[in-house]
């Protein structure tokens, strides 16, 4: 009660609007610029179940806007970073932290888990996946970017209203436009529009006010001035993402697996000597005590090269057999041998080494 007292006595919010915060879920999509200012605000508030993905580490040069990290978080991971901080500003919630990327894999399940998703992204790539994912799973997406001295804010997919594609239909050519990381950007502003997509957030869950959808608020902080634009909802846009949700988990797969490098649970059952590897996300379902299995991620299997040259067969494995084969084709581009996909899925795999142990 006296956490949230200033909340409370607000008539408009009061005893109920301080439940329906409490009760609601709500995913950060990196915990930068834009996602430091909006978890802050967001756990100080009371939202009952916080989610933060980010595979980025804490830099030095983050110091200058990410206010969330201080030079004792350098070199940690930023959603582990966060939780840990956050923690200690509200030890009342639930924090979930994701060391690991976005990807076209993990975003579904994982959005599933959530009410609101809040994309404090900043590259073109992951802003259309995490709108794709939303309107896949009907989640309301509130937006927020930045770049030099200006930010924009909306909220896309808000009971039927318009999505970031209808504003923007194809995202532009790779490397067209520069990160902050490229060109700068003033070190108040991510505070500032971080700030109002928290805003958005609590409008939602609350019920109050005129939440951005539809609109697209622009924010000049050398002129300190606010204007706003009216979006309209394309329905063939948002039909043509609807209607590509049954092959949305392979859209970053290329994939060029060899029949040879393709094999059952059965035929390893009983080898020695080998490695198995999980490259489920961490966040995915529990890993199989059963096997001696090691955990390296697809969206970080790139970093784990090094380990990986040895001359032991390496077999990898996913939920559908879909990710093991990319990892087989990605170590094979690095020249790393003796790699083989098994075709099971985890479920599949755990029922066949509870009958009848993998040998090491």
């Amino acid at each position: 009660m006296s956490r949230y007292n200033r909340h409370i006595i607000l008539s408009e919010i009061g005893q109920k609007g301080q439940d329906k915060i409490s009760k609601a879920k709500v995913l950060v999509i990196g915990a930068g610029g834009l996602g430091c200012p909006v978890l802050q605000y967001l756990v100080a508030a009371g939202v009952g179940t916080l989610g933060i993905i980010d595979f980025d580490v804490v830099e030095r040069s983050n110091l200058q806007r990410q206010v969330l990290y201080g030079t004792s978080s350098l070199g940690k991971n930023k959603a582990l970073a966060a939780k840990e901080r956050l923690e200690d500003l509200n030890d009342d919630i639930i924090i979930h932290a994701y060391p690991e990327a976005l990807t076209y894999q993990n975003a579904i399940d994982l959005f599933k888990q959530y009410d609101i998703i809040v994309d404090g992204s900043d590259n073109f790539e992951t802003r259309y996946l995490v709108n794709d994912a939303c309107i896949i799973t009907n989640k309301p997406l509130v937006f927020g970017a930045i770049y030099k001295f200006e930010g924009q804010v909306s909220v896309f997919n808000y009971k039927n209203g318009p999505s970031y594609r209808c504003l923007f239909p194809s995202p532009p050519q790779k490397d067209a436009v520069p990160n902050c990381s490229e060109i700068g950007v003033l070190g108040v502003l991510p505070g500032i529009i971080g700030s109002m997509q928290a805003n958005e957030v609590l409008k939602i869950i609350l019920g109050l006010g005129d939440v951005l959808s539809g609109k697209l608020l622009c924010y000049n902080a050398l002129k300190s001035q606010i204007s706003t634009l009216k979006i309209k909802r394309n329905h063939d846009i948002i039909n043509q993402v609807l209607n590509s949700k049954h092959n949305f988990e392979q859209q970053e797969l290329s994939i060029n697996c060899e029949q040879n490098e393709v094999v059952s649970i059965q035929d390893i059952i009983q080898k020695e000597n080998i490695l198995i590897i999980d490259v489920r996300e961490i966040h995915e379902q529990p890993k199989i005590e059963e096997l001696s299995v090691i955990s390296i991620p697809l969206s970080v299997l790139e970093h784990k090269f090094q380990s990986l040259k040895n001359n032991r067969e390496k077999y990898f494995f996913c939920k559908s057999g879909m990710r093991s084969k990319k990892a087989v084709q990605l170590l094979k581009e690095k020249g790393i041998k003796n790699c083989f996909s098994i075709k099971e899925g985890a479920s599949e795999i755990l029922k066949t080494s509870q009958n009848r142990p993998v040998r090491f």
